[in-house]
């Protein structure tokens, strides 16, 4: 394996600044996101337009993040980072602009610009992989969640000093907008100054793509793989219908505030940081990944199960009692699906595989917000009793992995 061209001590600051690269950057992308069904609906958009919103962020980070890839692959990952943190702070000010007009079409473009400087993410990855071996790359790569769970979890905090109030009935405070995009434009600061470069010249690029038909084929054809690859499909869409039209349901049925509908998802994301910092480590050395897939396809199940029956009632107490059933389902399907499917793959093809993977998530963040807002208008309890009916089969599938284990199994 190929030497990284930082020293040790090098490497460790370097990995601490992409840690708070992230860190402020997931800030603003947590005070945004409680607030788009929000806007969608000031604005009159259609639950299509809605769901469209969400769906085309994922899309342009589905399809952007191999592009970047490349790119850093060729001119390095630090001038591709500073570019998407940058691009981030323009499209965040755009999303404030947006709101003072206020514009779904400008709403729309900045979505769509976040989402392509935010598929730089993939490139903070390649840049933890240059800088860390064989052994640590796990543990680098936890960086990048522990990140994500914690911007969750303070954005929202931050969001509730500057909640988006109506200033003349039509127009809305621009403050999120443009305090994420200061946060961004601090990232890239930190970035240009303090991050040195981890790619060296005449490392041969790894081959990237977008959609491999022939790799998920092959992943599909080994014994169990295809059934944990759709169980990891159907977990992500039904969390990712709960968090994306949750804003629209605590506004619709609970008549939570900008304020208060802020706290809620700090309290998801201080759920969700202690359930997989706390729960999952502990359970982790204990208690199978089969064992940890079927319990979580429960959970979840039951979670969404309840969610639906919280809306029926109107009741905010059962709501919050709900959530952490939901969010520790969903903390211990996910990692440990992503654990056996790394276990029960070739060595010499896990990375494609884990690809096929990837792709799958993001499938399923693409289609879970169109899907997901269309039933919201139907009946708001729709998306949620969906969800639970989806992890009926997800659960099958769960106890189908756990008993035909392949002979050639690492566990």
């Amino acid at each position: 394996m190929p030497e990284t061209s930082l020293q040790p001590a090098a490497r460790k600051s370097s990995l601490a600044i992409i840690f708070v690269i992230v860190f402020i950057d997931l800030l603003g992308f947590g005070i945004v996101l409680p607030l788009l069904p929000r806007y969608a609906q000031r604005f009159h958009a259609t639950d299509f337009e809605t769901g469209l919103l969400f769906a085309s962020f994922s899309a342009m980070q589905f399809i952007f993040a191999p592009l970047w890839g490349r790119l850093s692959d060729r001119i390095g990952r630090r001038p591709v980072l500073i570019a998407g943190l940058a691009g981030t702070a323009v499209f965040y000010a755009l999303f404030g602009i947006a709101s003072m007009l206020p514009s779904l079409g400008l709403m729309f473009v900045a979505r769509i610009g976040a989402g392509i400087a935010g598929a730089t993410i993939s490139t903070a990855q390649a840049y933890i992989a240059d800088s860390t071996g064989h052994d640590g790359r796990a543990k680098g790569m936890a960086l990048i969640g522990a990140a994500f769970g914690v911007g969750f979890t303070f954005g929202p905090i931050l969001g509730t000093f500057a909640v988006p109030v109506e200033l003349d009935g039509a127009a809305l405070n621009p403050m999120p907008g443009f305090i994420a995009a200061g946060l961004s434009l601090l990232a890239m600061i930190v970035a240009f100054i303090k991050l040195p470069e981890s790619w060296r010249p005449g490392l041969a690029p790894p081959r990237r793509g977008w959609l491999n038909l022939g790799a998920i084929r092959d992943a599909v054809s080994v014994p169990t793989l295809g059934q944990l690859l759709l169980l990891f499909f159907i977990a992500t869409f039904a969390f990712s219908q709960f968090e994306t039209t949750i804003s629209r349901l605590t506004l619709q049925v609970f008549e939570l505030g900008d304020d208060s509908n802020f706290w809620l998802f700090t309290y998801i994301g201080v759920t969700l940081c202690l359930m997989q910092g706390v729960l999952v480590r502990r359970l982790a050395s204990r208690v199978s990944e089969e064992s940890m897939i079927v319990a979580g396809a429960i959970l979840m199940g039951a979670g969404l199960f309840c969610v639906s029956l919280a809306a029926d009632h109107a009741s905010l107490p059962m709501l919050l009692a709900t959530m952490p059933v939901l969010i520790a389902g969903f903390s211990l399907l996910t990692p440990s699906t992503q654990s056996l499917i790394s276990r029960r793959s070739d060595p010499a093809r896990q990375g494609e595989i884990m690809g096929v993977n990837q792709s799958a998530s993001a499938m399923a963040r693409i289609l879970a917000p169109l899907c997901g807002h269309a039933l919201f208008g139907l009946n708001p309890r729709l998306p949620y009793w969906c969800g639970a009916a989806l992890l009926i089969p997800a659960l099958i599938l769960a106890l189908f992995a756990r008993r035909r284990r392949p002979p050639n199994s690492q566990h």
